[in-house]
């Protein structure tokens, strides 16, 4: 560490240069740590992002324009759009009321003390579980030959031909995509819901403040920057899902789908600028989410510091 002497002379402050010799103090190189990250991160995104934009933003004589972007949201195209943001959303709102009372039992839970360990353990494993194994799963379950299904026709219900249940429905879709979201919240809750402190509870029964007034004026706002935050990751979980819903249906109304028969060639020449264009507006979408649930993380993480 390099020392600066002052010396008076005169009435006048003097700093003497530091000794030749003296040592300097180390660089700090934490943050080559950081470089296979944004490797990755330009690689694997803002390349193929850009990459995308770039081959969107053209019209079909391929001049630069707007025009394949307007084709993307409009037609069938605006159609998937407006079935799959609301099918999201309501994956997204079910996830988040059915895993923020899971959350809540297991935190409030005092007995068994294993209990919670298994409910972290299970929603840390079924959070990453999706895609062909899964599809997999509820096909073996709940298909037109699976073993549910069978053992309620056998009992006289047939989910198929009496109530017409269908993977490609969105009852089906949802129950489905629910697997990992509401497992996903559980994970996204636990931590804002140990944040609420005991005392609080205390000082508004002191107050006279009963349970409700306990929740609306102290709880429900400590928790809303957490749910509004887990919310947005399952809507933008569910609405870029790939695998799991092309395992189960072929449906068009999935963006995610459509998209998938853009890409994989199955358009006329000069079409394919509207797949890209379609990927574009998914990545907006999924921009904006994510950039309302990083501030909602943020404002989350005042109240559990």
């Amino acid at each position: 560490m390099t020392e600066t002497v002052l010396t008076v002379d005169g009435g006048r402050t003097t700093s003497a240069a530091p000794a030749a010799g003296a040592r300097r103090a180390p660089r700090n190189l934490a943050w080559l740590g950081l470089v296979p990250f944004f490797a990755f991160i330009t690689l694997f995104l803002l390349i193929p992002a850009i990459s995308v934009f770039a081959q969107a933003l053209h019209d079909e004589d391929g001049s630069f324009g707007f025009g394949a972007m307007g084709e993307a949201f409009s037609g069938q195209n605006l159609d998937a759009f407006k079935f799959t943001l609301w099918f999201s959303t309501i994956c997204a709102v079910v996830g988040t009321v059915v895993g923020l009372l899971l959350a809540y039992a297991a935190v409030t839970l005092r007995r068994p003390r294993w209990l919670r360990n298994l409910v972290v353990a299970f929603s840390g494993v079924a959070a990453n579980m999706g895609g062909i194994l899964l599809a997999f799963m509820f096909l073996a379950l709940l298909g037109r030959q699976g073993v549910l299904t069978k053992v309620l026709t056998f009992f006289g219900l047939d989910l198929y031909l009496d109530h017409g249940f269908g993977f490609d429905t969105l009852a089906g879709l949802v129950m489905v995509y629910s697997f990992f979201n509401i497992p996903l919240m559980v994970l996204v809750t636990l931590p804002a819901i140990d944040g609420l402190k005991p005392a609080w509870r205390e000082a508004s029964s002191n107050l006279g403040g009963t349970t409700w007034t306990y929740w609306r004026r102290v709880g429900l706002p400590v928790l809303t920057p957490s749910l509004l935050g887990g919310f947005l990751l399952l809507f933008a979980n569910s609405f870029s899902a790939y695998a799991t819903a092309s395992a189960l249906t072929d449906s068009s109304r999935i963006v995610a789908l459509r998209l998938g028969f853009f890409l994989g060639g199955d358009v006329a020449v000069g079409e394919d600028a509207v797949g890209y264009s379609l990927a574009a507006w998914m990545i907006l979408l999924m921009a904006v989410s994510m950039g309302v649930y990083w501030v909602a993380r943020r404002r989350a993480e005042r109240w559990q510091g």
